[in-house]
């Protein structure tokens, strides 16, 4: 299973290696549909490589700057630290899946979190070093921020050195003339996490090409709620945007709050989000 705290551990070593950025924790699956095919849609099954893949990018950026892009898998148990060890073996094949830049050059992250049923929360942490800079700085990319992004079919493989025998494997390869394309894919992934966490609807669709799910949030239908994003609330000090939602679990009655800052659903209600990467809001 994946590890529930798994966003403040992935984020936290991140922004104290660089404390000068903004850090956002992106759903790998979404991002990747903006531009490949994940299921098979033939006879048979698809290359492991193709199977695994990373749980998240992490991308840490500021205004003006090349972002820092490494990827993330994790994994969770309630048994042994054995059990981890085993599962950050496995996570290992979910990250060798993408490579952005060269073959095997992209840093990760592999999270094992122990959960025992007597004792503290554990976390268990591998990292495999080194910067991947994937955004060059200047208007063409920031301006694609704000458009409709295109979906692409593009092929699910990766170039090898020539001393590794084989040309390509299967997996799933961003090249620098790239870049500029997949910044744009990982912003408006993220801003559709998001405005999707405040209830959905339009202003998450509008990030989103078809195979990412835009058709789903084209109509505000959310269950249990009687219109998505109408509340606020503060916490601590800061103003929330969201949705009331009211269920039952084992008969008891239910009321949760699902919001995001107010002044972030501002900037992401409609699509500005070069502004959000100018000002670093």
């Amino acid at each position: 299973m994946d590890s529930p705290p798994l966003e403040f551990l992935s984020a936290r070593p991140i922004c104290t290696r660089y404390p000068d950025h903004s850090v956002s924790v992106i759903p790998a699956d979404v991002a990747l549909k903006a531009g490949w095919t994940l299921r098979s849609t033939g006879i048979g099954a698809r290359p492991e490589p193709l199977q695994r893949r990373p749980h998240f990018f992490v991308e840490a950026w500021q205004p003006g700057q090349p972002s820092k892009v490494l990827l993330l898998a994790s994994k969770g148990t309630h048994s042994s630290v054995h059990q981890v060890q085993k599962q950050l073996s496995t996570a290992s094949a979910h990250v060798e899946s993408v490579h952005i830049g060269p073959y095997g050059a992209v840093p990760y992250l592999l999270i094992g979190t122990e959960i025992p049923t007597t004792e503290s929360l554990a976390g268990h942490i591998l990292e495999a070093p080194g910067t991947t800079v994937l955004r060059p700085s200047g208007e063409t990319s920031e301006a694609g921020l704000d458009l409709a992004l295109e979906q692409e079919n593009r092929m699910a493989d990766v170039a090898r050195p020539a001393d590794r025998g084989e040309a390509t494997v299967p997996g799933f390869q961003v090249l620098p003339d790239s870049f500029a394309w997949f910044s744009v894919v990982l912003a408006r992934t993220e801003a559709a996490t998001l405005t999707a966490f405040t209830g959905g609807g339009k202003p998450t669709a509008q990030y989103l090409t078809k195979e990412q799910g835009r058709r789903h949030f084209q109509h505000d239908v959310h269950a249990n709620t009687a219109r998505p994003r109408d509340e606020e609330h503060r916490i601590h000090g800061i103003d929330f945007v969201g949705t009331d939602h009211v269920y039952r679990l084992n008969g008891t009655r239910i009321e949760a709050f699902s919001g995001l800052k107010k002044s972030l659903y501002m900037v992401h209600r409609a699509p500005r989000l070069s502004f959000r990467r100018r000002s670093g809001c």
